[in-house]
């Protein structure tokens, strides 16, 4: 192991959770229900992907059933497509076969897809039964904590969902070792996004150990988790239903949502996309007399991290607008962002004009030649 497991809380009061990051925890997965009162009498149904079913589902359901409960397993395709009302019609019946009743749980392995429809899911099915996450990806550091569990519709991500939380989210880093790099890279994509928002130092220690976070050193990745995880839990406790601050999680979401949909779900990594977000958004802070260095800095760190930073040229700026438009961050015909006002810092403005938004956009594009 490469050191004790890390724990924070999510402070909701009564509906408060933990997050647990460290190594060999999937083998627990047993002890730690029976030590939370999960009751053994009620099913469980087991959500994951091709790519992580052969991997990891059999130790937790080893490690379930040898703790006296009864596990099915539903699998999905990998990636963006599963994220669809079929899909999750297909486990609404999954957990009517498997005979889930209203002490069940939903288990989500595998990344930010899994946990988006399998909390969907478990939301949703007997008006709600109790919803475990176990992330697979860096990237599902963040979708699998704040309780944000959706499908995407063809016009708009995540335009279908709830605000459902787990009962507790657990972090094998050892899952994380078979990441294509692409995959990882994608993933730091969201952990810069946290410092970038609320933490400048973590921003420069993320630039400082680039080279140990894509090689997945241990210690180096999982104090980065942990310090990620640390900034997401923070802002739900204090608005779960992104009433005000927690809006300030969707740093370059705005762009980002509108490239995934356009470029067609999965052509880009979410990471990928929102990186290309978070430069639009750095570009918007010097429209607004903000320092132009934030948008170079902000530049050069997915630079270093290889991430895309242009928005591909087959991209048509006139259908990303328009997808905009259907985000929920676009209300009374004003654009919402959240801009950077420095490293470590944001503010939310809902008096962006659009005729910005789109420049921005184009540049972007047509500047594709110098990513």
């Amino acid at each position: 192991m490469a050191g004790a497991t890390r724990e924070l809380t999510v402070d909701l009061g009564e509906r408060s959770y933990p997050i647990l990051i460290g190594t060999g925890l999937l083998a627990s997965a047993g002890s730690l229900f029976a030590e939370r009162g999960f009751p053994v009498k009620a099913p469980i149904l087991l959500v994951t992907d091709a790519s992580v079913e052969e991997r990891y589902a059999p130790t937790v359901e080893r490690s379930l059933r040898e703790a006296g409960y009864t596990v099915s397993r539903a699998v999905v395709a990998s990636g963006e497509s599963s994220k669809s009302l079929a899909v999750f019609d297909d486990l609404i019946t999954a957990a009517l076969e498997a005979g889930l009743d209203r002490k069940s749980t939903v288990i989500a392995l595998g990344g930010g897809v899994v946990g988006d429809l399998a909390g969907f899911v478990a939301a949703s099915y007997m008006r709600g039964v109790r919803f475990v996450q176990m992330p697979t990806t860096i990237l599902a550091h963040d979708s699998s904590v704040g309780g944000k569990v959706a499908v995407n519709h063809r016009l708009a991500k995540n335009i279908i969902g709830a605000f459902y939380q787990p009962e507790f989210v657990l972090y094998d880093m050892d899952t994380l070792q078979s990441l294509p790099i692409r995959e990882v890279r994608a993933g730091l994509s969201e952990v810069i996004k946290h410092g970038l928002i609320w933490n400048e130092s973590f921003v420069q220690w993320c630039d400082d150990n680039a080279a140990k976070m894509l090689a997945l050193d241990p210690d180096t990745l999982g104090y980065a988790l942990y310090e990620g995880c640390k900034v997401k839990a923070a802002v739900v406790s204090k608005d779960e239903r992104e009433n005000d601050l927690r809006a300030i999680l969707n740093l370059g979401h705005t762009i980002g949502h509108a490239l995934e949909a356009v470029a067609g779900y999965g052509q880009l990594l979410h990471g990928e996309a929102i990186a290309i977000g978070m430069v639009g958004s750095a570009r918007l802070a010097a429209r607004f007399g903000y320092d132009p260095k934030i948008s170079a800095e902000t530049e050069r760190i997915f630079r270093k991290f290889g991430l895309p930073v242009r928005i591909p040229s087959g991209i048509d700026p006139d259908a990303v607008m328009k997808a905009m438009q259907h985000d929920k961050k676009f209300t009374e015909g004003n654009m919402v962002f959240v801009v950077p006002t420095s490293l470590g810092s944001v503010e939310i403005r809902s008096d962006v004009p659009a005729a910005w938004v789109r420049e921005i956009v184009e540049q972007l594009r047509e500047e594709n030649g110098e990513a």
